[in-house]
């Protein structure tokens, strides 16, 4: 199949950069949307803003993987699981950015990436595993009594947030084995766009049509959809998962920044030591992933099993903004990380 003009030119404008830039600005690009999307809460609410970011998100994704009528039932039970993640997104979408609006950016994607890193440590059968587990656990302590009130509903939402996206990861690596591609996913975010029009045009009637809404809900898809999915995708063609999960793990930093630069969300010291704490037990299960793959890969061997190519030195497939694959089992954040979508 022919490259188009614009593909061509996407490709040699993206080959320039370093892999490691790619994923941090997919990181950043995914925390501006989240900071960004509070400009136009007072006109369409949170529920207003998922909308319409799910809907044009839906739209870019499907024009991208053109998902065919007959692709979700190429499997059996392909369109209950294609469902099951559209629920699970909308549900996600629809916390998170509830939850911003009750407390800081920062804490609400410190405690959603504890959905996938509980994920990840479910699987542990290594002492050594608990470390990260008790570096996170004190990271939240100290995020949630560090200074700077946060209010429990806010706690509450991001919670059910981190709850929605860790279903919505073991979900998708079913969406994976039924569904080629990023067709499932595409449908996903449709369905996850029609779950929440209802909640959506109740709270904003006739502002969802305002062009200023309009405008930042386009700019919030495409920072926090279209170009992760896209940078990432690109970046783990080139760098190990290893690195790729440790630039990741600055996602709730990157998250506080921008919510003190955009939103004037301050947070006390104490609590950006809660946010360090939790990115750094992300970088400690992940190097920990890491040596517990290459130890079981040692066993294989010595029993007379194909050793394969080394876990950190081959790309693995994008779980952190394209569901369309997961790897088993689960043995650090990076491959229990999900799309931003």
């Amino acid at each position: 199949m022919k490259q188009g003009s614009t593909t061509r030119a996407y490709t040699a404008a993206v080959g320039k950069i370093p892999a490691p830039g790619l994923v941090l600005g997919g990181v950043c690009g995914i925390q501006f949307g989240a900071a960004f999307a509070p400009r136009v809460y007072p006109q369409v609410g949170a529920a207003g803003v998922v909308f319409l970011r799910l809907l044009i998100a839906g739209v870019l994704l499907c024009l991208v993987w053109r998902p065919r009528r007959q692709a979700p039932g190429t499997a059996r039970g392909a369109w209950r699981v294609v469902l099951g993640a559209g629920v699970l997104l909308a549900g996600h979408h629809l916390a998170f950015y509830e939850a911003v609006r009750h407390i800081p950016l920062g804490a609400v994607a410190t405690i959603e990436f504890l959905g996938p890193f509980a994920i990840a440590l479910a699987g542990s059968r290594r002492a050594a595993d608990l470390l990260p587990a008790c570096l996170a656990a004190g990271g939240v302590l100290l995020l949630g009594g560090g200074g700077v009130p946060l209010a429990p509903g806010g706690l509450a939402l991001a919670a059910v947030a981190a709850c929605c996206w860790a279903g919505y990861i073991l979900v998708s690596s079913r969406m994976a084995q039924r569904v080629s591609g990023g067709q499932g996913l595409a449908v996903a975010v449709l369905l996850a766009a029609l779950l929440s029009a209802p909640y959506g045009i109740a709270r904003a009637r006739s502002a969802l049509l305002d062009p200023h809404v309009l405008w930042v809900a386009a700019v919030v898809a495409v920072a926090s959809s279209v170009l992760p999915y896209s940078l990432n995708l690109e970046a783990l063609r080139r760098i190990p998962p290893r690195v790729f999960g440790v630039l990741t793990s600055l996602e709730p930093a990157v998250g506080a920044l921008f919510g003190l630069l955009i939103l004037g969300q301050r947070l006390a010291w104490p609590q950006w030591l809660g946010i360090a704490a939790v990115a750094c037990a992300s970088v400690a299960a992940t190097f920990l992933g890491v040596g517990e793959r290459r130890g079981a890969k040692r066993e294989r061997a010595a029993d007379g099993h194909p050793a394969g190519p080394a876990d950190d030195a081959t790309p693995a497939p994008d779980t952190h903004n394209n569901p369309t694959s997961l790897p088993a089992p689960l043995t650090s954040p990076l491959d229990a990380s999900g799309p931003h979508l």
